[in-house]
């Protein structure tokens, strides 16, 4: 998608009711791993915080060592919460309607999932209405070393207490959306497209800009000689960036020499 169109959607979503949510988890995989906190909030950009709800949830496995180090949750804590049979009902309704939005989307939505499939109930949320605060962030401070939402709440200095907690991560995740939303907004196209413009995109991103592969992309960019980046330790772990500024130039230059 291009940064105009981008833009525009941000700005549709703007005007709806967002779902905030963050889950923490045994582990990193959602089929296999399980989720022992959730923390859900509904809001919009008018009227602010609408209502939140958290729990703890019985994940009726064991919790590695290392999780419990990274997030303070105990087995002593979970053993006494409810399990997820009794959890998740109580939390469906408020994921309908509005704008799913979370801190790298894809592991929190990838739990739900898993978790209301287990309970045999059908959870899905178009495209259209998702949104990654991640991605967000990619855009609107493509100049940070870093856009974890622990770096986050440092960098803009929100009050929300312990990280890796679901409670405290999804009101961070609400203050960066609500403070990044404003912006956008507020600014004019033409300052938010040049933001736009400095993010560095893997491959993978810019071939869905240019509506290519991505080994034709990186001939294209390369043919362009356009500046890039590696990132990763090595070939098999990590990917050429380029600016998203870059990547469309490329794009309209191939579409004005097709014509």
């Amino acid at each position: 998608m291009r940064s105009i169109e981008l833009l525009q959607s941000y700005r549709q979503m703007s005007q709806q009711v967002f779902t905030v949510v963050d889950v923490e988890t045994t582990g990193r995989f959602h089929r296999s791993d399980r989720v022992t906190e959730i923390s859900v909030i509904r809001a919009t950009l008018a009227d602010g915080i609408l209502e939140q709800q958290t729990s703890l949830v019985n994940p009726q496995v064991r919790i590695p060592d290392r999780i419990v180090r990274f997030t303070g949750i105990t087995q002593s804590m979970v053993n006494a919460a409810p399990i997820a049979a009794e959890v998740f009902p109580r939390f469906f309704p408020l994921f309908h309607p509005g704008i799913l939005a979370a801190h790298n989307l894809s592991f929190d939505y990838g739990f739900l999932r898993s978790e209301f499939d287990r309970l045999e109930t059908v959870f899905e949320k178009p495209k259209a209405e998702q949104l990654c605060t991640v991605q967000l962030s990619r855009l609107m401070l493509p100049d940070l070393p870093s856009r974890s939402l622990p770096k986050l709440v440092e960098h803009f200095q929100f009050d929300v207490g312990r990280s890796h907690r679901a409670e405290a991560d999804t009101l961070a995740c609400w203050l960066l959306l609500k403070r990044l939303m404003q912006e956008i907004l507020n600014e004019s196209d033409d300052v938010l497209i040049s933001r736009f413009y400095r993010q560095w995109m893997p491959l993978k991103y810019a071939a869905v800009v240019l509506n290519c592969s991505p080994a034709e992309a990186q001939r294209q960019l390369d043919q362009a000689q356009v500046k890039s980046r590696f990132v990763g330790r090595n070939k098999k772990d990590g990917t050429w960036m380029y600016r998203r500024g870059d990547v469309e130039r490329v794009r309209e230059a191939t579409a004005e020499a097709q014509v």
